[in-house]
């Protein structure tokens, strides 16, 4: 079960984002990545999950 405390970010330092802005290190768009300073923790698990998942729908392998 997930707790409230503080997420690290899933940034590995590959910053290329691709044509619809999604960054090909971390799979965050480029709105979540700037808004992931200000989220509050479910808002960050939200953003790591549907990160999570556009790599899983291209099949994108984890370079982490």
């Amino acid at each position: 079960m997930s707790t409230d405390r503080e997420l690290a970010s899933p940034c590995i330092s590959v910053c290329l984002l691709d044509e619809k802005d999604i960054c090909l290190g971390c799979y965050r768009s480029a709105a979540e990545i700037t808004d992931w300073f200000m989220a509050d923790p479910a808002e960050k698990r939200e953003i790591l999950d549907r990160a999570r998942d556009r790599r899983l729908a291209e099949d994108l392998p984890k370079l982490r």
